[in-house]
């Protein structure tokens, strides 16, 4: 008997999301909170923070969200619904696609798509087609410590200016 497959979130996003974030599928962790980034030990929410000078990691959900729209950052992930064990990407198995085709009517103010890690960069040929930037961010997960967090910003810091979305330069 199989279980049922398990159900992404929601897109973030809205007319003036000029940057969108792309990961594969929540972790067990975000799944359970029915937030982004839940995991206490993944880094999404300290880089955001850091590059433009907000307390994220101590902020309510909601406010979180309202400044990563208000910045014109809008968060998805590239699977729809999938089967997997854990958390790890190397376990998604049986995976759906979310539209993401449909990415330009939903944001009519987007400029570009970052991948965040490798699993969800695999299917950049899919926005690609949307005739936009595609970028590849490293994972923020707790299981990608190859990166340390300075060089995980830097290359976060360096996408999201290139949009306007953060300032080029640390402060």
């Amino acid at each position: 008997m199989s279980t049922p497959p398990l159900q992404g979130l929601a897109p973030l996003l809205d007319a003036r999301t000029r940057l969108l974030v792309l990961g594969s599928f929540p972790s067990v962790a975000s799944l359970a909170a029915q937030r982004y980034y839940a995991h206490p030990q993944n880094q999404f929410w300290k880089i955001l923070g850091a590059l433009w000078h907000l307390p994220l990691t101590d902020m309510p959900y909601s406010e979180r969200t309202d400044a990563l729209l208000a910045h014109g950052l809008g968060l998805w992930d590239v699977y729809a619904s999938c089967e997997r064990d854990g958390s790890l990407d190397s376990a998604i198995r049986h995976a759906r696609l979310n539209d993401l085709h449909s990415l330009r009517q939903r944001c009519p103010a987007l400029e570009a798509v970052a991948h965040h890690g490798g699993e969800s960069f695999r299917h950049a040929r899919h926005t690609r087609a949307l005739g936009l930037p595609v970028y590849r961010l490293p994972s923020t997960s707790p299981a990608h410590a190859s990166w340390p967090l300075a060089r995980k910003l830097a290359a976060w810091r360096e996408v999201l200016a290139r949009h306007g979305l953060a300032p080029a330069e640390a402060a």
